[in-house]
Protein backbone atom coordinates (compact mmCIF):
# COMPACT_ATOMS: atom_id res chain seq x y z
CA UNK A 1 0.00 0.00 0.00
CA UNK A 2 1.46 3.57 -0.86
CA UNK A 3 1.06 6.19 1.98
CA UNK A 4 -1.90 8.57 1.20
CA UNK A 5 -0.79 11.17 -1.32
CA UNK A 6 -2.12 14.95 -0.79
CA UNK A 7 -3.70 16.57 -3.75
CA UNK A 8 -5.00 20.04 -3.07
CA UNK A 9 -5.11 22.88 -0.06
CA UNK A 10 -7.09 25.89 0.79
CA UNK A 11 -5.13 28.62 2.93
CA UNK A 12 -5.01 31.97 3.88
CA UNK A 13 -5.79 34.76 1.24
CA UNK A 14 -7.38 31.33 -0.97
CA UNK A 15 -3.89 31.95 -2.49
CA UNK A 16 -4.62 28.07 -3.25
CA UNK A 17 -7.35 27.04 -5.89
CA UNK A 18 -8.57 24.21 -7.42
CA UNK A 19 -8.70 23.62 -11.40
CA UNK A 20 -11.80 21.64 -11.29
CA UNK A 21 -13.49 23.19 -14.52
CA UNK A 22 -11.48 24.71 -17.16
CA UNK A 23 -9.48 28.22 -16.63
CA UNK A 24 -7.41 29.94 -19.04
CA UNK A 25 -3.88 31.85 -17.39
CA UNK A 26 -1.89 34.04 -18.86
CA UNK A 27 1.33 35.93 -18.47
CA UNK A 28 4.55 35.18 -18.82
CA UNK A 29 5.39 31.39 -18.50
CA UNK A 30 8.20 29.16 -17.82
CA UNK A 31 7.46 26.71 -20.48
CA UNK A 32 9.10 22.96 -21.39
CA UNK A 33 11.91 21.53 -19.79
CA UNK A 34 14.66 23.90 -20.07
CA UNK A 35 12.11 26.28 -19.37
CA UNK A 36 11.43 28.91 -22.20
CA UNK A 37 10.04 31.80 -21.45
CA UNK A 38 7.25 32.75 -23.63
CA UNK A 39 4.60 35.54 -23.32
CA UNK A 40 0.98 33.49 -24.06
CA UNK A 41 -1.58 31.34 -21.81
CA UNK A 42 -2.22 27.76 -20.68
CA UNK A 43 -5.49 26.39 -20.20
CA UNK A 44 -6.35 23.92 -17.60
CA UNK A 45 -8.77 21.51 -16.95
CA UNK A 46 -9.46 18.96 -14.33
CA UNK A 47 -5.91 19.65 -12.97
CA UNK A 48 -4.52 18.71 -16.47
CA UNK A 49 -2.26 21.46 -18.36
CA UNK A 50 -4.55 20.89 -21.94
CA UNK A 51 -3.17 24.01 -24.01
CA UNK A 52 -0.24 26.38 -24.25
CA UNK A 53 0.05 28.97 -26.71
CA UNK A 54 0.87 32.58 -27.75
CA UNK A 55 -2.14 34.32 -28.67
CA UNK A 56 -2.04 37.66 -25.82
CA UNK A 57 -5.34 38.21 -26.98
CA UNK A 58 -7.36 35.01 -24.59
CA UNK A 59 -10.05 35.89 -21.91
CA UNK A 60 -7.46 34.62 -18.74
CA UNK A 61 -9.17 33.79 -15.90
CA UNK A 62 -5.70 34.75 -14.31
CA UNK A 63 -2.87 36.71 -15.17
CA UNK A 64 1.24 36.99 -13.79
CA UNK A 65 4.21 35.39 -14.18
CA UNK A 66 3.75 31.13 -14.41
CA UNK A 67 5.56 29.12 -13.29
CA UNK A 68 5.90 25.15 -11.97
CA UNK A 69 5.69 24.71 -8.34
CA UNK A 70 8.44 23.50 -6.48
CA UNK A 71 9.49 19.95 -5.53
CA UNK A 72 11.67 19.68 -2.26
CA UNK A 73 13.45 16.65 -2.90
CA UNK A 74 14.73 15.90 1.07
CA UNK A 75 13.35 16.74 4.22
CA UNK A 76 13.37 16.08 8.07
CA UNK A 77 9.79 17.38 8.98
CA UNK A 78 9.24 15.18 12.18
CA UNK A 79 11.66 17.70 13.85
CA UNK A 80 9.27 20.43 13.19
CA UNK A 81 9.02 20.16 16.99
CA UNK A 82 12.63 21.63 17.86
CA UNK A 83 12.86 24.99 15.78
CA UNK A 84 16.40 26.74 15.85
CA UNK A 85 18.06 24.94 19.07
CA UNK A 86 21.10 26.51 20.02
CA UNK A 87 23.89 25.44 17.36
CA UNK A 88 26.26 23.35 17.35
CA UNK A 89 28.25 20.62 15.36
CA UNK A 90 26.91 18.21 13.10
CA UNK A 91 26.77 14.99 14.95
CA UNK A 92 25.55 16.81 18.34
CA UNK A 93 22.54 18.03 16.17
CA UNK A 94 21.47 15.32 14.17
CA UNK A 95 23.56 11.88 14.16
CA UNK A 96 21.34 8.40 15.39
CA UNK A 97 21.21 7.68 17.78
CA UNK A 98 22.16 10.59 20.77
CA UNK A 99 21.93 13.22 18.35
CA UNK A 100 19.47 16.26 19.73
CA UNK A 101 16.48 15.58 17.17
CA UNK A 102 17.16 12.16 17.83
CA UNK A 103 16.53 12.39 21.66
CA UNK A 104 13.72 15.24 21.27
CA UNK A 105 11.67 13.02 18.82
CA UNK A 106 12.02 10.16 21.11
CA UNK A 107 10.69 12.27 23.97
CA UNK A 108 8.31 14.38 22.23
CA UNK A 109 4.32 12.91 22.48
CA UNK A 110 2.71 11.68 19.24
CA UNK A 111 0.33 14.19 19.28
CA UNK A 112 2.55 17.03 19.55
CA UNK A 113 4.85 15.79 16.79
CA UNK A 114 2.15 15.77 14.35
CA UNK A 115 0.55 18.76 15.20
CA UNK A 116 4.36 20.33 14.26
CA UNK A 117 4.17 18.65 11.29
CA UNK A 118 1.10 20.39 10.13
CA UNK A 119 2.78 23.34 10.50
CA UNK A 120 5.86 22.43 8.26
CA UNK A 121 2.66 20.92 5.60
CA UNK A 122 0.90 24.23 5.46
CA UNK A 123 4.27 26.32 5.45
CA UNK A 124 5.40 24.27 2.08
CA UNK A 125 2.08 24.81 0.99
CA UNK A 126 2.10 28.49 1.26
CA UNK A 127 5.70 29.01 -0.04
CA UNK A 128 4.91 27.10 -3.30
CA UNK A 129 6.02 23.32 -2.95
CA UNK A 130 3.92 20.47 -4.54
CA UNK A 131 5.89 17.55 -3.77
CA UNK A 132 8.41 16.43 -0.87
CA UNK A 133 10.35 13.38 0.14
CA UNK A 134 10.57 12.82 3.96
CA UNK A 135 13.15 10.64 5.29
CA UNK A 136 11.47 10.07 8.34
CA UNK A 137 12.66 8.60 11.46
CA UNK A 138 11.00 6.75 14.35
CA UNK A 139 10.20 3.57 12.10
CA UNK A 140 6.29 1.85 11.40
CA UNK A 141 5.03 4.72 14.18
CA UNK A 142 7.51 7.58 12.77
CA UNK A 143 6.05 6.89 9.48
CA UNK A 144 2.43 6.17 10.52
CA UNK A 145 2.18 9.84 11.86
CA UNK A 146 3.21 11.38 7.77
CA UNK A 147 0.90 8.97 6.48
CA UNK A 148 -2.07 10.05 8.73
CA UNK A 149 -1.06 13.70 8.48
CA UNK A 150 -0.84 13.83 4.98
CA UNK A 151 -4.37 11.83 4.65
CA UNK A 152 -6.73 14.37 6.40
CA UNK A 153 -9.04 16.30 4.37
CA UNK A 154 -6.60 19.19 4.45
CA UNK A 155 -4.04 17.55 2.49
CA UNK A 156 -5.88 15.19 1.02
CA UNK A 157 -8.17 16.38 -0.92
CA UNK A 158 -5.37 17.61 -3.31
CA UNK A 159 -1.93 19.56 -4.24
CA UNK A 160 0.69 18.62 -1.75
CA UNK A 161 2.51 15.25 -3.30
CA UNK A 162 4.22 13.21 -0.09
CA UNK A 163 6.51 11.15 -0.45
CA UNK A 164 7.98 9.04 2.57
CA UNK A 165 11.33 7.23 2.96
CA UNK A 166 10.78 5.11 6.50
CA UNK A 167 13.40 3.97 8.50
CA UNK A 168 13.88 1.20 10.61
CA UNK A 169 13.70 2.27 14.44
CA UNK A 170 16.13 -0.49 15.16
CA UNK A 171 18.71 -0.33 12.17
CA UNK A 172 21.48 -2.57 14.18
CA UNK A 173 19.44 -5.58 13.61
CA UNK A 174 20.47 -7.55 10.14
CA UNK A 175 17.41 -8.76 8.20
CA UNK A 176 15.19 -6.63 10.68
CA UNK A 177 11.26 -7.67 9.50
CA UNK A 178 10.54 -3.81 10.35
CA UNK A 179 11.76 -3.19 6.73
CA UNK A 180 9.18 -5.27 5.08
CA UNK A 181 6.56 -3.54 7.12
CA UNK A 182 8.41 -0.41 6.11
CA UNK A 183 7.18 -0.75 2.45
CA UNK A 184 4.27 -1.88 3.01
CA UNK A 185 3.80 1.85 4.68
CA UNK A 186 6.54 3.96 2.83
CA UNK A 187 7.29 4.91 -0.91
CA UNK A 188 10.89 3.86 -0.07
CA UNK A 189 13.50 3.47 2.92
CA UNK A 190 15.60 6.81 3.63
CA UNK A 191 18.97 5.57 5.73
CA UNK A 192 21.05 7.75 7.69
CA UNK A 193 24.37 6.91 6.49
CA UNK A 194 26.98 4.39 5.99
CA UNK A 195 28.57 5.15 9.14
CA UNK A 196 25.57 5.13 11.34
CA UNK A 197 24.40 1.64 10.52
CA UNK A 198 25.95 -1.85 10.26
CA UNK A 199 26.78 -2.09 6.22
CA UNK A 200 25.18 -5.28 6.18
CA UNK A 201 22.10 -3.67 7.46
CA UNK A 202 21.92 -1.23 4.84
CA UNK A 203 22.26 -3.86 1.99
CA UNK A 204 19.00 -5.58 3.27
CA UNK A 205 17.66 -2.19 3.06
CA UNK A 206 18.19 -2.05 -0.47
CA UNK A 207 17.08 -5.42 -1.49
CA UNK A 208 14.28 -5.00 0.47
CA UNK A 209 13.38 -1.86 -1.04
CA UNK A 210 13.99 -2.71 -4.84
CA UNK A 211 11.97 -5.99 -4.07
CA UNK A 212 9.09 -3.97 -3.64
CA UNK A 213 9.62 -1.48 -6.25
CA UNK A 214 10.28 1.15 -3.80
CA UNK A 215 13.06 3.83 -3.50
CA UNK A 216 16.03 3.03 -1.37
CA UNK A 217 18.08 6.48 -0.76
CA UNK A 218 20.89 7.27 1.51
CA UNK A 219 22.92 10.55 3.05
CA UNK A 220 26.61 10.10 2.18
CA UNK A 221 29.25 12.80 2.30
CA UNK A 222 27.83 15.20 4.72
CA UNK A 223 30.77 15.42 7.40
CA UNK A 224 33.04 14.19 4.53
CA UNK A 225 34.42 11.67 2.03
CA UNK A 226 34.66 8.45 4.33
CA UNK A 227 31.04 7.13 3.84
CA UNK A 228 30.63 8.34 -0.26
CA UNK A 229 32.26 5.15 -1.66
CA UNK A 230 30.45 2.72 0.49
CA UNK A 231 27.43 4.86 -0.17
CA UNK A 232 27.66 4.25 -4.21
CA UNK A 233 28.34 0.80 -3.93
CA UNK A 234 24.67 0.43 -2.34
CA UNK A 235 23.47 1.64 -5.59
CA UNK A 236 20.85 3.55 -4.26
CA UNK A 237 18.22 5.75 -6.20
CA UNK A 238 19.77 8.97 -4.65
CA UNK A 239 22.19 9.95 -2.50
CA UNK A 240 21.63 12.81 -0.23
CA UNK A 241 24.33 15.39 0.60
CA UNK A 242 27.74 14.60 -1.30
CA UNK A 243 29.27 17.64 0.42
CA UNK A 244 32.20 16.53 -0.13
CA UNK A 245 32.56 14.60 -3.27
CA UNK A 246 35.72 14.40 -4.82
CA UNK A 247 36.45 14.23 -9.06
CA UNK A 248 36.54 10.58 -8.40
CA UNK A 249 33.39 10.36 -6.31
CA UNK A 250 31.56 12.72 -8.77
CA UNK A 251 32.18 9.99 -11.60
CA UNK A 252 31.41 6.86 -9.86
CA UNK A 253 27.90 8.69 -9.60
CA UNK A 254 27.70 9.51 -12.92
CA UNK A 255 28.83 5.81 -14.18
CA UNK A 256 26.00 4.47 -11.56
CA UNK A 257 23.36 7.00 -12.55
CA UNK A 258 23.13 8.12 -9.35
CA UNK A 259 21.38 11.27 -8.45
CA UNK A 260 22.41 13.93 -5.59
CA UNK A 261 20.10 16.12 -3.56
CA UNK A 262 21.93 18.63 -2.27
CA UNK A 263 20.90 20.66 0.87
CA UNK A 264 23.08 24.01 1.18
CA UNK A 265 21.80 26.08 3.51
CA UNK A 266 21.79 22.95 5.78
CA UNK A 267 25.35 22.27 4.73
CA UNK A 268 26.17 25.60 5.99
CA UNK A 269 24.41 25.70 9.34
CA UNK A 270 26.32 22.50 10.63
CA UNK A 271 29.47 24.24 9.47
CA UNK A 272 30.14 21.49 6.86
CA UNK A 273 29.58 23.43 3.50
CA UNK A 274 31.23 26.12 2.10
CA UNK A 275 31.20 27.69 -1.58
CA UNK A 276 33.11 24.75 -2.85
CA UNK A 277 31.30 21.98 -1.02
CA UNK A 278 29.06 20.30 -2.12
CA UNK A 279 30.48 20.68 -5.83
CA UNK A 280 27.74 21.61 -7.38
CA UNK A 281 28.39 23.12 -10.47
CA UNK A 282 30.87 20.16 -11.06
CA UNK A 283 28.56 17.83 -10.95
CA UNK A 284 26.20 19.43 -13.63
CA UNK A 285 29.30 19.55 -15.98
CA UNK A 286 29.74 16.08 -15.67
CA UNK A 287 26.23 14.87 -15.92
CA UNK A 288 24.72 13.98 -12.57
CA UNK A 289 20.97 15.07 -12.25
CA UNK A 290 21.07 17.06 -9.09
CA UNK A 291 17.74 18.09 -6.81
CA UNK A 292 17.76 20.29 -3.63
CA UNK A 293 16.14 19.75 -0.50
CA UNK A 294 16.35 21.90 2.34
CA UNK A 295 16.40 19.25 5.31
CA UNK A 296 15.79 19.54 8.68
CA UNK A 297 12.74 22.12 9.73
CA UNK A 298 14.82 21.97 13.11
CA UNK A 299 17.69 23.83 11.67
CA UNK A 300 15.76 25.49 8.22
CA UNK A 301 12.27 26.55 7.00
CA UNK A 302 10.93 24.10 3.97
CA UNK A 303 10.60 27.69 2.14
CA UNK A 304 12.29 26.23 -1.61
CA UNK A 305 12.82 30.05 -2.44
CA UNK A 306 15.09 30.71 -0.03
CA UNK A 307 17.27 27.36 -1.00
CA UNK A 308 17.05 28.59 -4.62
CA UNK A 309 18.09 32.10 -3.73
CA UNK A 310 21.02 30.24 -1.55
CA UNK A 311 21.67 28.40 -4.42
CA UNK A 312 22.11 31.14 -7.00
CA UNK A 313 24.43 33.49 -5.16
CA UNK A 314 26.25 31.44 -3.26
CA UNK A 315 27.52 28.85 -5.78
CA UNK A 316 27.30 30.78 -8.86
CA UNK A 317 25.09 28.28 -10.96
CA UNK A 318 23.57 29.68 -14.31
CA UNK A 319 19.85 30.80 -12.92
CA UNK A 320 18.29 27.81 -15.58
CA UNK A 321 20.23 25.11 -13.40
CA UNK A 322 19.50 26.60 -10.11
CA UNK A 323 15.72 26.69 -11.62
CA UNK A 324 15.90 23.15 -12.76
CA UNK A 325 17.39 21.66 -9.36
CA UNK A 326 14.47 23.56 -7.57
CA UNK A 327 11.68 22.05 -9.28
CA UNK A 328 12.05 19.61 -12.52
CA UNK A 329 15.50 17.58 -11.17
CA UNK A 330 13.45 16.42 -7.87
CA UNK A 331 10.60 15.19 -9.86
CA UNK A 332 12.91 13.45 -12.18
CA UNK A 333 14.79 11.90 -9.05
CA UNK A 334 11.41 11.26 -7.31
CA UNK A 335 10.24 9.15 -10.56
CA UNK A 336 7.21 11.99 -11.08
CA UNK A 337 8.69 13.68 -13.72
CA UNK A 338 5.79 12.44 -16.08
CA UNK A 339 3.38 14.44 -13.74
CA UNK A 340 4.86 17.94 -12.53
CA UNK A 341 8.05 19.52 -12.48
CA UNK A 342 7.59 21.55 -15.21
CA UNK A 343 4.57 23.20 -17.94
CA UNK A 344 3.77 21.25 -20.53
CA UNK A 345 1.48 19.88 -21.80
CA UNK A 346 -0.60 16.38 -20.39
CA UNK A 347 0.94 17.53 -16.95
CA UNK A 348 -0.88 18.08 -13.79
CA UNK A 349 -1.40 22.09 -13.17
CA UNK A 350 1.31 22.29 -10.25
CA UNK A 351 1.40 25.99 -11.05
CA UNK A 352 2.69 29.27 -9.18
CA UNK A 353 1.07 32.62 -10.70
CA UNK A 354 3.53 35.39 -9.45
CA UNK A 355 2.93 39.09 -9.45
CA UNK A 356 5.12 40.38 -11.98
CA UNK A 357 4.24 43.82 -10.20
CA UNK A 358 4.87 43.12 -7.22
CA UNK A 359 7.75 45.64 -5.34
CA UNK A 360 9.79 43.05 -5.54
CA UNK A 361 9.78 41.64 -8.95
CA UNK A 362 8.74 45.06 -11.24
CA UNK A 363 10.92 46.72 -13.10
CA UNK A 364 12.57 43.27 -13.76
CA UNK A 365 15.58 42.78 -16.78
CA UNK A 366 15.75 39.04 -17.05
CA UNK A 367 12.31 37.06 -15.26
CA UNK A 368 14.02 34.19 -14.70
CA UNK A 369 16.99 35.78 -12.71
CA UNK A 370 14.46 37.32 -10.69
CA UNK A 371 12.27 34.52 -10.06
CA UNK A 372 15.56 32.49 -8.91
CA UNK A 373 17.44 35.08 -7.46
CA UNK A 374 15.02 37.02 -5.78
CA UNK A 375 11.49 35.32 -5.90
CA UNK A 376 9.48 35.39 -2.52
CA UNK A 377 6.45 33.61 -0.98
CA UNK A 378 4.30 37.16 -0.51
CA UNK A 379 5.33 37.60 -4.96
CA UNK A 380 2.60 34.90 -5.03
CA UNK A 381 -0.88 35.29 -6.63
CA UNK A 382 -2.12 32.09 -6.70
CA UNK A 383 -1.28 28.62 -6.37
CA UNK A 384 -2.85 26.37 -8.81
CA UNK A 385 -3.38 22.64 -8.12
Amino acid sequence: MHPPVAQSISIKRNIVQKMSDEHVISGTIFYGDEPRLIEGYLCVKDGIITEVGTDSAVDATLDGLVTPCFVNAHTHIGDSIIKDPPLSDLDSLVRPPNGLKHRVLGESLAADLKDAMHGTLNDMIRTGTCAFCDFREGGIEGASLLVDALATYTYASGGLNGMIMGRPQHPERPGNSELDDLVEVCNGIGMSGVNDVPFEVLQVASRVARRAGKLFAIHGGEKDISDISKSIELEPDFIVHMTHASETHVKQLVDADIPAVVCPRSNFVTRVGSPAHPPIARMLEMGVTVAAGTDNVMLNSANMFSEMEFLSKVYGLEDRQVFNICTLNGARVLGLAEQLGSIQEGKQAKIMVLDKRSSNLSNSHNMLASFVRRGRPDDIKTIIT
